[in-house]
């Protein structure tokens, strides 16, 4: 695991998926289709995502003794990922109820199980590869603490990103926030961390962000692309256009290769567009990791 492109330190949990034509209201009731088991968690499908397209990436994160946690790890290990570092035990597996309409929208709801037990002292005990890893990221399905013992961790040279999902209740750590580089957040999660405000110009939330600590931001905005702010540029990233079947994990698809293409040593701007080929791929297809593409599957990017 030493020496990788990318560690992962997150979550991994089992996505029972099942499809609606609308989502209930309070206190109703639909009908859904037969429900499927697919392998994900925001740091699985971001380990996937980035051995699909080539990199050579590893994951610490922690699943439970049972058959979904038997799953991941096929999973994991078919994609090429190093699984070395992933703790098998301690509570089940955990699980993201999903529920996919006909445009290819979700809504998830996610019970932690074991992620929930991935600790500070998992991440010191990983320290090694950590500091080796050229880009780490993580997300918030894995305590906040544990997030920030990796950035305590983390190497002088290496580079963390951070895709802040769910939005933790309270405003991120500042050391934290000023690790990141960059922070990766979809408009909701923008909006959380800005203080819930409405509307507005992605380019303004960005910018806001940015104010906020941060190295570098990236605000995505589904099919419209995504915003890409740092020091010295913010601009607009356009996504190429394509038929969305399911939109579960696109976000961690674009996450994945962002990292992994900002370790290559691109720039901010060149490796989001890079990434929103990525993510336009995963709309493509159902499920999670299913649905990630290899660079040959990757469409071309947007022109202009």
């Amino acid at each position: 695991m030493d020496g990788c492109d990318l560690l992962v330190v997150g979550s991994a949990n089992a996505d029972l998926v099942i499809g609606v034509e609308r989502r209930p209201g309070p206190g109703e009731t639909v009908l859904g289709s037969p429900i499927t088991v697919h392998p994900g968690g925001k740091g699985a499908n971001q380990a996937v995502a980035a051995a699909r397209l080539g990199a050579r990436t590893a994951l610490l994160a922690r699943v439970g003794d049972d058959d979904h946690g038997r799953l991941l790890l096929a999973t994991q290990r078919a994609a090429g990922v190093d699984t070395s570092a992933v703790l098998v035990g301690g509570a089940a597996t955990g699980v993201a109820l999903i529920t996919v309409d006909p445009s290819g929208d979700n809504g998830i709801v996610v019970s932690p199980g074991a992620n929930a037990l991935l600790s500070p002292a998992d991440v010191r005990a990983a320290a090694g590869a950590v500091r080796a890893a050229r880009v780490v990221s993580a997300q918030l399905e894995i305590p906040l603490e544990t997030v920030v013992e990796t950035v305590r961790v983390l190497g002088p040279g290496g580079r963390f990103v951070l895709n802040p999902s769910p939005p933790a209740a309270g405003a991120l750590p500042s050391e934290v926030l000023a690790a990141c580089d960059p922070l990766v957040v979809n408009e909701h999660e923008a909006r959380a961390l800005l203080g819930g405000a409405p509307g507005g110009d992605p380019r303004d939330r960005a910018l806001g962000l940015l104010s906020l600590g941060p190295r570098s931001v990236v605000v995505t905005l589904g099919a419209l692309g995504a915003v890409v702010a740092g020091p010295t540029i913010c601009v607009r990233i356009r996504s190429p256009r394509v038929t969305a079947v399911d939109t579960t994990g696109a976000g961690d698809a674009f996450t994945a290769a962002l990292a992994w293409r900002l370790g290559l040593g691109e720039s901010l701007e060149t490796a989001a567009v890079y990434a929103s080929r990525a993510g336009a791929a995963a709309v493509t297809a159902p499920g999670a990791q299913s649905s990630y593409p290899t660079p040959l599957e990757l469409p071309p990017a947007a022109a202009g």
